[in-house]
């Protein structure tokens, strides 16, 4: 689930779902940041505000190994320092003009982000690889209950042949990893598929009802 402590690892989406090249919105414990994967395949997490105007950084564009505000260009570094400043293009940008960044860890076909400093490394698997990712309109006790299982410490809910690797988005909005073992073929993964829709209507359903505290 969305871990909010510092140091907690969050899983904000799956390997696959971020190509190089590319930004998607994602969200921790904190805040919304702009995740995304430079044309060399490094995975880094910004705070979704360019520090000019305010922009989304979420919205913006990767080259190379930078991402740029798609409001004027302003590009920062992985690091979060800015690098090039286009109405500008003779000024060296100063220190003091930074994003925040956060840390990444990718493992298992999942990208975790943390808060502050991370006490350990993200949770593993054991066994078990991303199906895919999909939103729940519900909280976690609703899913929970959809699933038949709680949520142990790290935000995973093991429900028959899957496993659900959960973090809160919003108050009553849940991202949920489906996960099947490593080994599972296409029938199977196809059974999980239709399993977590049906888990995700249940869930919905409970939440309209309020039928679960």
């Amino acid at each position: 689930m969305l871990a909010d402590t510092t140091g907690s690892w969050t899983p904000v989406a799956l390997s696959a779902d971020l190509p190089a090249g590319t930004v998607n919105p994602a969200r921790i414990a904190t805040e919304s940041i702009a995740l995304w994967r430079s044309d060399s395949g490094r995975v880094a997490a910004s705070a979704d505000r360019c520090p000019h105007r305010g922009m989304r950084l979420s919205h913006g564009f990767v080259r190379g190994e930078a991402i740029s505000c798609i409001y004027h260009g302003w590009s920062y570094a992985q690091a979060g320092n800015c690098l090039r400043i286009p109405a500008h293009p003779g000024l060296v940008p100063p220190e003091t003009i930074r994003v925040v960044t956060h840390a990444v860890e990718e493992a298992d076909g999942v990208i975790w982000v943390a808060f502050g400093t991370p006490a350990s490394i993200p949770p593993k698997l054991d066994g078990f690889v991303p199906l895919r990712s999909l939103t729940i309109l519900a909280m976690t006790a609703q899913i929970e209950a959809a699933a038949g299982a709680v949520a142990n410490s790290e935000g995973l809910i093991e429900s028959g042949t899957i496993r659900l690797l959960l973090s809160t988005q919003h108050e009553g909005e849940t991202l949920v990893h489906v996960l099947v073992k490593d080994d599972a073929d296409v029938a199977t993964r196809i059974t999980a598929s239709r399993t977590a829709e049906n888990l995700r209507r249940t869930a919905e359903d409970l939440q309209g009802k309020g039928s679960v505290q």
